[in-house]
């Protein structure tokens, strides 16, 4: 079963996009390339079980198994030595990808508190997105019961479009919820 936002993606966003941009060929439509979600856990330098909690969660909400990010050296005044677990992410590609992109757009972000939309003054400036989310409980995955401590984590979301107005046509058209 193929992606649901895969099809929306081909006979919706391409035409639109190709008649905002004037794109001579389908290649030259921006898509996106990949979605990294990224937990960053400075204080498992004291606790280490605030790790396997990350990891379990991390891999509900994406469908994935994340990778342990490791220290590249010591820096003394945080406490940290090289080679120390600080964190874990997982990097998103195809159907899973939209799988999960759809989730993020329907389900999770609406049900942030006091939502209003998202800034478009986060993209980087060759088209790719980057948001934070300060808790995981808005991803319906994650059992609130079993959760010991609420974690951020940033989603990166990675396309081919060359400037950031082509990335805003895009994210737009796949149904992001950008501020007015």
């Amino acid at each position: 079963m193929a992606a649901r936002l895969r099809e929306v993606y081909t006979k919706k966003v391409v035409p639109g996009l190709t008649k905002e941009f004037g794109y001579k060929n389908i290649m030259a439509v921006p898509k996106i390339d990949k979605i990294s979600v990224n937990i960053g856990l400075g204080e498992a330098t004291q606790n280490a079980k605030l790790m396997d909690g990350a990891v379990n969660e991390l891999g509900q909400i994406v469908g994935q198994k994340p990778v342990i990010t490791k220290a590249t050296k010591s820096i003394s005044q945080f406490k940290l030595r090289e080679g120390q677990a600080i964190g874990c992410m997982v990097t998103l590609r195809g159907d899973r990808m939209y799988e999960f992109f759809d989730r993020l757009v329907n389900v999770a972000l609406p049900r942030v508190r006091d939502f209003r939309g998202l800034s478009t003054k986060s993209f980087d400036g060759r088209g790719n997105y980057t948001l934070g989310i300060k808790d995981q409980l808005i991803f319906p995955e994650i059992d609130y019961s079993k959760v010991d401590k609420t974690k951020g984590m940033n989603i990166s979301i990675t396309t081919t479009a060359r400037t950031d107005a082509e990335g805003l046509a895009l994210l737009k058209q796949m149904g992001m919820p950008f501020r007015q």
